[in-house]
């Protein structure tokens, strides 16, 4: 049984950081692909950043790049995302998962449907 659970969420002010945990049971978490998503009410969930199983490639959408960096640590089975910059408009739940049989990332943007095994997010509200 897969088990995906997000940690590290909480409130902040605009300007200010927080660094989010992701700890994945019951599968082989280094022939994975992770990625981090976001949700904010009333919008669709969105991909925010790919890292490969060697870490050696790293993707970010355009809203997060330069302020957000994602690491993983196999040893731990731990997946992380480090956010700076904080902005009111990164207020959202926040989700982690593991790409479908795939150890990269896709060249071509991160893709909701391409992943599964889903926690069930921590939530990330920064004020103005």
């Amino acid at each position: 049984q897969v088990q995906v659970v997000e940690s590290g969420g909480g409130l902040v002010q605009a300007g200010g950081s927080l660094n989010l945990s992701c700890t994945v049971s019951g599968l082989y978490f280094y022939n994975y692909a992770m990625g981090w998503f976001r949700q904010a009410p009333g919008k669709e969930r969105e991909g925010l950043s790919c890292i490969s199983w060697t870490s050696h490639s790293k993707s970010y959408a355009d809203s997060v790049k330069g302020r957000f960096t994602i690491s993983r640590d196999t040893r731990k089975n731990t997946l992380y995302f480090e956010m700076n910059s904080l902005k009111p408009e990164d207020t959202a739940m926040y989700y982690c998962a593991a790409r479908r049989a795939a150890a990269s990332c896709s060249s071509s943007g991160i893709s909701v449907s391409d992943f599964a095994y889903w926690g069930q997010g921590t939530q990330v509200t920064v004020s103005s």
